[in-house]
């Protein structure tokens, strides 16, 4: 990391205070609604009081004492058992990024058709994350429409786990499916907790509800020694206030119930907390990332730095309609955004049209995107070499660099070239017939899409899974 380094701050320390306090106040005058008998049980017999009608109150000392006791971080493993990356309080702690999430549709890289996500989809997913430097991991891609949607959580892991070996953010849409794709990735892997590669995602409803199947999934992860995701999700006028000082203070106040009762469940399990903010627009009755909602995220980010626990937030996916300028508009702001702020996981970047149609152009554009905002954000070098005064004087007024010592020494690793769209003079441009940047990238991702390749075990991976699977069926 260069010595000037960009960045960005929403919330000083005073703000976060403030922030905090006001979810201290949610959570200890309205509570949160817990629909779960056991979860009830552990919050009543944490010092936590449950009201007649499923609400629980939560005291502030209960909730220091639950910051106090999670971890600061979250080592993440690939799924050789190579460390990956860490998320949280730690010096290599960095933004990282992933592809998903949960789409019901796929749109063809070249004609901008769509069709129901299916299996074939989620391995074309995996083998990007494979293959894309810029992803660190790869989360439930989508909801695959061409098998029965009893086993279909546990086809759609097996493809994930099969064709890469990064790490994976597992949604699991049956809850029933839960234990067992935890079981088919312990079977084909074994031992999750000794080196997590699979965080399984859960999240609560918004406003204020841990909801039965949110409560069981976290038990299930945390008696299993799994790190896990607890997201929120919220739409401001709609699921949360309207403004966003009101929508963080409940969202966090969400965050702090789920972290208590993680600790309840047991204490020091590993959790990675972050909020999904969003806009509601009323006309369309759908939900929107805005520049406000992109500071929002920030601004979650900062309040976890504040607690010293591990992030996870927004991936910019959602407003385009393909590869196109909406999608590359929340792209930027959000990648770039988060690599200069606190950010930890951004894990669900390739989602166009509300996050419902995964886009692989989108995905491949969203990577060159990284690759510039993690160039800006690694800043550059400002010392007595890098400043090079010697050679400025030997130089002097009036003289050029071209065949200096150190740009004969360095130009090469000057990162300027993309790897989609090609330097072009005006007289070049106009000799290759106007090449329009759209079709350029579309012809990348037709030849990125043709060399994707399954890792070596792929095969192998399959035939044990779908053995496993089948006897569960038994």
């Amino acid at each position: 990391m260069g010595n000037v380094s960009p960045s960005i701050n929403c919330l000083n320390r005073d703000q976060c205070v403030r922030v905090h306090d006001y979810s201290l106040t949610i959570l200890s005058d309205i509570g949160i609604r817990v629909d779960s008998d056991a979860a009830r049980t552990l919050f009543s017999e944490g010092g936590c009081r449950v009201l007649p009608d499923n609400r629980v109150v939560i005291p502030a000392e209960r909730v220091q004492w639950a910051i106090e006791k999670a971890p600061d971080s979250v080592e993440v493993y690939d799924r050789t058992g190579s460390p990956a990356f860490i998320v949280g309080r730690h010096p290599d702690s960095e933004t990282r990024f992933g592809i998903g999430v949960t789409n019901l549709y796929f749109q063809d890289p070249e004609t901008d058709d769509v069709t129901p996500f299916s299996l074939d989809h989620v391995a074309t997913a995996a083998r990007l994350t494979e293959t894309l430097t810029q992803f660190d991991m790869l989360a439930t891609p989508g909801i695959a429409q061409d098998i029965s949607q009893q086993t279909a959580d546990l086809h759609v892991t097996l493809q994930m786990m099969a064709n890469t070996i990064k790490p994976l953010v597992v949604l699991v849409s049956a809850h029933k499916c839960f234990g067992p794709v935890l079981d088919l990735l312990e079977h084909i892997n074994g031992n999750l907790a000794d080196r997590p590669f699979a965080i399984p995602y859960v999240n609560p409803i918004s406003p204020l509800v841990l909801n039965d199947e949110t409560t069981e999934k976290m038990m299930v992860a945390i008696n299993r020694g799994l790190p896990f995701i607890f997201n929120n999700y919220g739409m401001s006028g709609a699921t949360v206030p309207i403004t966003p000082g009101g929508t963080l203070a409940l969202l966090n106040a969400e965050l702090l119930a789920g972290l208590v009762f993680s600790q309840l469940v047991k204490e020091g399990a590993p959790v990675i907390l972050g909020s999904l903010p969003a806009g509601f627009d009323m006309r369309n009755m759908m939900s929107l990332y805005t520049p406000h909602t992109m500071l929002l995220n920030l601004a979650c980010a900062e309040m976890m730095a504040h607690y010293g626990l591990p992030h996870s937030g927004t991936s910019g996916s959602g407003p385009g309609w393909g590869p196109d300028l909406l999608a590359s508009g929340g792209f930027w702001m959000n990648h770039f955004s988060s690599l200069l702020g606190k950010v930890g996981l951004a894990p669900f970047v390739g989602g166009n049209f509300d996050s419902m149609v995964f886009s692989p152009p989108a995905v491949i554009y969203a990577d060159e995107v990284i690759r510039l905002s993690r160039m800006f954000a690694d800043g550059f070098e400002l010392d007595d070499a890098s400043v090079a005064y010697e050679e400025i004087r030997s130089i002097g007024p009036g003289g050029n660099f071209l065949m200096s010592e150190l740009t004969c020494r360095l130009f090469r690793q000057l990162p300027y070239e993309s790897p989609i769209w090609p330097s072009l003079t005006l007289d070049q441009w106009n000799e290759k017939g106007s090449l329009t940047a759209d079709a350029t990238l579309r012809k990348h991702v037709l030849k990125v899409l043709e060399r994707l390749e399954p890792p070596p075990d792929h095969d192998d991976l399959m035939e044990r899974g779908r053995l496993f699977i089948d006897t569960l069926g038994e």
